[in-house]
């Protein structure tokens, strides 16, 4: 083959990659593209969401790709327009052979991958498809029946089974003298030219692009052994905080697997919890790929007869951080500063959405999806649904967090809260995770008179709870 194509989309980086990999291996020379889609920024346009932080970080991982690639003779093109008439187009105007891209699950882009394939077989072209997203992907761990799993546990079972070296082994790209093409003519277009604005990414101590992963991986093994504990607390350091850079491939998921792997085999406890989330990740991906009308209803259909009550003063509290649970408003402040949140409190705030105010958990899953640097929608709809009881092995319906305990469980000392919410902050531990119940005298002398200074609770947990079982009743056939 003379020439090639690499598309860069979900994997932002040079090492173990796989597309890459194949194409310096199938071509004499290989040009690297990535096209910010106007299918998918378009409608974030539309919506008035011209600050979008991942936007900003896609700009910061392309200049650090662009730099590597120029490192070794190359550089990357970097178009805007719709992405599948832009690379069958660019595909002819460079007279490649084949593009060579990752594979990717969701259903936009499937049907994507599809008109592209079309378009480039009609022109004498191929498209080389390859998994790097995850360990395993589609029909690769099924049932002994042949089906796709829908239960968490004997999914990872299956999983651990099938896992070998040979499945979190790195693709070793050799980029030598003369196998890049160089690239000439316009320079990446900036977020202005995209129609965004800058946002405060940059001031949030996020290392950006591959060499930012790197610090953060390396940030993480340090402290790895503690993760099965620390991962709860939203005060402590405990995650590893890589999310965005595997939703953005700037990171391996293989490099990141087969670390967990080893140092679980070691009997490390940190490690092979940090491996079942990591596992996760695939069994939602899976889900999606199979069942990809998840992706706008219940998995299990009986859960669509639920009525919602929907109401908007609620839910725009809820998304303001102005409940008055200081935990869930915590929470929603931190995920509208900074665009990340800790994973228990993406349950806790998703439980209270769902069975405190009993409104669809497809308001909350689609704000989650403008809100979050990770978003990513097999895993966003994954959790949502599992919050709402609607989905893959999700918690019974039933189960519903009390955020008052919640609360003092996972933040006891209320350093969390305080971070986010510096009217509570004189309160004491016993006092800061329900507020309401403090003696007015009380709320006086800390400063914070709940219903001025902070919101009193918008529902009574108690009351919210008899409400959802009745809500939930109709999945049982009429009893809860």
């Amino acid at each position: 083959m003379d020439a090639a194509l690499v598309w860069f989309r979900r994997d932002l980086r040079l090492t173990d990659h796989a597309a890459l990999y194949h194409a310096l291996k199938s071509a004499r020379r290989v040009h690297c593209a990535f096209v910010f889609d106007r299918a998918i920024l378009d409608p974030l346009l539309a919506e008035g969401q011209r600050a979008d932080r991942r936007v900003e970080f896609i700009d910061a991982a392309l200049a650090d790709l662009d730099a590597a690639l120029r490192r070794h003779g190359g550089g990357l093109i970097v178009r805007h327009g719709i992405a599948a008439d832009e690379i069958v187009d660019l595909a002819a105007a460079l007279r490649v052979d084949a593009v060579f891209a990752a594979e990717d699950y969701e259903p936009y882009a499937r049907e994507r991958d599809a008109r592209v394939a079309a378009a480039l077989t009609a022109a004498g072209r191929a498209l080389h498809l390859f998994k790097d997203q995850v360990i395993f992907a589609r029909d690769e761990v099924l049932t002994g029946a042949g089906k796709p799993f829908s239960v968490f546990t004997p999914y990872k079972n299956a999983w651990l089974k099938k896992l070998t070296p040979f499945f979190v082994k790195a693709y070793p790209v050799d980029l030598g003298a003369g196998a890049l093409a160089p690239v000439t003519g316009a320079a990446r277009p900036t977020l202005p030219d995209l129609g965004f604005a800058p946002t405060n990414l940059r001031d949030l101590q996020l290392p950006l692009g591959a060499a930012g992963a790197e610090r953060l991986l390396e940030d993480f093994l340090g402290r790895i052994d503690e993760y099965d504990t620390a991962r709860d607390f939203p005060a402590v350091r405990g995650p590893s905080y890589l999310s965005v850079h595997l939703r953005f491939g700037t990171i391996s998921i293989r490099r990141l697997a087969a670390l967990a792997w080893e140092r679980a085999q070691q009997g490390g406890r940190g490690a092979a919890t940090w491996l079942s989330e990591l596992i996760w990740r695939d069994f939602y991906h899976q889900v999606l790929w199979h069942h990809p009308h998840v992706a706008r209803r219940a998995f299990r259909p009986e859960y669509d007869r639920i009525v919602w009550d929907d109401d908007d003063a609620l839910f725009a509290a809820w998304c303001a951080g102005r409940t008055g649970y200081p935990l869930v408003d915590a929470a929603m402040l931190q995920i509208n500063q900074s665009g990340y949140m800790h994973n228990r409190l993406r349950m806790v705030v998703a439980s209270f959405l769902t069975k405190d105010l009993g409104i669809d958990w497809r308001r909350g899953e689609h704000y989650f999806a403008r809100q979050l640097n990770d978003f990513d929608l097999a895993a966003n709809n994954g959790g949502w649904q599992w919050a709402a009881s609607s989905g893959c092995d999700a918690q019974p319906y039933f189960r519903i967090f009390n955020p008052v305990t919640q609360s003092e469980k996972f933040d006891p000392d209320g350093k969390f809260i305080k971070r986010y919410l510096p009217q509570l902050a004189q309160f004491t531990p016993k006092e800061i995770h329900a507020p309401w119940l403090v003696p007015p005298q009380r709320q006086e002398e800390a400063g914070c008179v709940i219903g001025s200074d902070y919101p009193a609770p918008i529902v009574d947990h108690a009351q919210a709870r008899e409400k959802t079982l009745a809500r939930y009743a109709v999945v049982k056939g009429g009893t809860a």
